[in-house]
């Protein structure tokens, strides 16, 4: 795969990647300023991206998932250009990949692997996520996952088990094309020991006003359990601890309005 085309590739990818100023990377979807990235790169209205050629632009958050970790971002996008997605569902281990991003202030910056795997994984509910054995570091989430040809496959997202995973390109696409917000706790969760581990906690949200706070451990609810009550019910009774405090508190969390 590494011929002399390679590096046409590796530069169209640099060119349809931002860096969204405050924590991350972001990948320019569609020719209308739309940027896709993380729900926990964009954790604020309002961001500065900056795009391959060092304009600095204003870019206002559309949507925000934390449950599938993406968001949307619109920006001034003219003339920028804008990634190739491919259908994820069609990878297959053993495939080359590559991501682009902006770890530790280096911008654009580039790597190479392998894909390792696609489907769901224990203990991270029933989404599906793009596994590849790639290095990636702090300032690649919201950055593409590409395959050989530079077609994007995934937004990278995190690192688990030594592999990186990737929120695959068809999951992106559904989010992007969606007109109707889904049902949303509010919340970004961690499986630890004890239960979910809140690591975010959106503001206004129905987590917020139901008083859970980032450092809250749900108990007795698996991440399935908890992803199909929200999606089937109105009202959530949750159970969690606080702190150092052994005691477990009962929250009810109204979702619909």
């Amino acid at each position: 795969m590494m011929s002399r085309d390679f590096g046409a590739v590796a530069e169209a990818l640099r060119r349809s990647t931002v860096h969204v100023r405050d924590g991350g990377s972001g990948v320019i979807w569609r020719s209308d300023g739309l940027i896709v990235t993380n729900a926990h790169v964009a954790r604020s209205k309002h961001h500065r991206v900056e795009l391959w050629d060092g304009r600095l632009l204003d870019a206002t958050v559309a949507k925000r998932d934390p449950r599938r970790d993406l968001a949307l971002l619109h920006a001034d996008l003219r003339d920028a250009p804008v990634v190739r997605p491919r259908d994820s569902s069609g990878l297959r281990a053993g495939e080359i990949a590559i991501a682009v991003g902006n770890p530790l202030g280096f911008t654009g910056a580039l790597s190479t692997g392998v894909i390792h795997g696609h489907g769901p994984l224990r203990g991270l509910g029933r989404q599906n996520w793009v596994q590849a054995d790639i290095r990636l570091a702090p300032g690649n989430s919201g950055g593409p996952l590409a395959d050989a040809e530079g077609r994007v496959v995934g937004i990278n997202t995190m690192v688990a088990g030594g592999l990186a995973l990737a929120v695959p390109s068809n999951t992106v696409e559904a989010f992007a094309a969606e007109t109707n917000d889904r049902a949303s706790l509010g919340v970004t969760i961690r499986p630890v020991e004890p239960g979910l581990l809140v690591l975010e906690v959106e503001p206004d949200s129905p987590a917020a006003r139901a008083s859970l706070f980032p450092g809250d451990i749900l108990t007795g609810i698996s991440v399935e359990e908890l992803y199909d009550a929200i999606e089937t019910r109105d009202t959530l009774r949750l159970h969690f601890r606080r702190g150092g405090d052994r005691r477990v508190r009962e929250v009810a969390i109204r979702l619909a309005a």
